[in-house]
């Protein structure tokens, strides 16, 4: 295979490009995928193979990734400007594009602390050289199945402070955990952790009751089956599966709900966050926000 060209982030930051270590070009990685879907430049073939065939089973799953990213983007804003919170977690954060967390955070707090983590060496190579010159926020290399890692490795950035509350964002990422990697064991251990006044946030595939709404529900059994065959990964859960992972704490005003619904900004909106999913996808991406009492 003919070495990539630099990926676009690269060419910004006028750095030399040295491929990122144990980087499979013939596989498509879930982060390049997104960056595909977004619009971004960071993805390879294999990625875009899996991307378009996705869209072939189910048109509009773009509108999945656009409308995580809104939802993200107005939740990181919501935890800055009326809950308060000044740092932050972000795991799975994915290749970093435009209204990124760290900066709708510091549109209201530019003193907020960010720590993205991830494991996708082509996410570490693009934050970190994006990230070089930024003190507040840091990107980590670590795995969410390992949450004890995970919350050891933050704090020891300096930027966590484990006493204060933080906002733990798992935006679209625990449905790429299997069953047997127990998801809900995984929030739980990260959740204690955590001061009371913490924030938990989770955007979630989901697959809706197929009686109420048959049409969603087949939608969300052949996207499972297509990411299953081409990533091997990407579970549409139940509602109620997915609020027991926010461990009984308290939901933030409208609850769990499509995203869509979440705090909707007017479309005509200048700020990050202002898309809106088209109705045939509403109901297979679900998401809330709740604070640890």
């Amino acid at each position: 295979m003919a070495r990539p060209d630099p990926p676009e982030f690269l060419k910004r930051t006028g750095q030399k490009y040295t491929e990122p270590p144990d980087i499979d070009l013939t596989k498509p990685s879930i982060a390049r995928v997104y960056s595909y879907f977004l619009g971004g430049k960071d993805h390879f073939e294999a990625d875009r193979e899996m991307a378009n065939y996705a869209e072939g089973v189910v048109p509009g799953v773009t509108d999945l990734a656009l409308g995580n990213r809104a939802f993200v983007q107005r939740a990181a804003r919501y935890l800055a400007t009326e809950a308060g919170i000044e740092q932050y977690l972000d795991i799975g954060s994915g290749l970093p594009t435009d209204g990124n967390v760290h900066e709708v955070v510091h549109e209201s707090t530019p003193h907020g602390r960010v720590v993205y983590v991830d494991k996708d060496p082509m996410v570490l190579a693009h934050a970190r050289a994006l990230l070089a010159d930024n003190n507040t926020t840091i990107v980590l290399k670590a795995d969410l199945t390992a949450p004890k890692a995970v919350l050891q490795e933050a704090v020891a950035t300096g930027l966590i402070d484990p006493d204060r509350p933080v906002a733990l964002m798992l935006g679209g990422i625990l449905h790429h955990l299997q069953d047997e990697e127990d998801p809900g064991g995984i929030t739980r251990e990260l959740c204690d952790a955590l001061a009371p006044g913490s924030h938990l946030v989770i955007s979630h595939f989901c697959r809706p009751d197929a009686v109420r709404s048959p049409k969603s529900a087949k939608r969300a059994e052949a996207l499972q089956k297509a990411f299953m065959e081409k990533l091997g990964h990407g579970l549409w859960r139940t509602r109620e599966e997915i609020l027991s992972y926010f461990q009984g704490w308290p939901l933030v005003e409208p609850g769990l709900v499509p995203l869509n619904d979440w705090r909707p900004l007017p479309k005509e909106s200048a700020q990050a966050g202002n898309y809106v999913m088209p109705p045939r996808n509403k109901h297979i991406i679900i998401g809330a926000i709740a604070k640890k009492p």
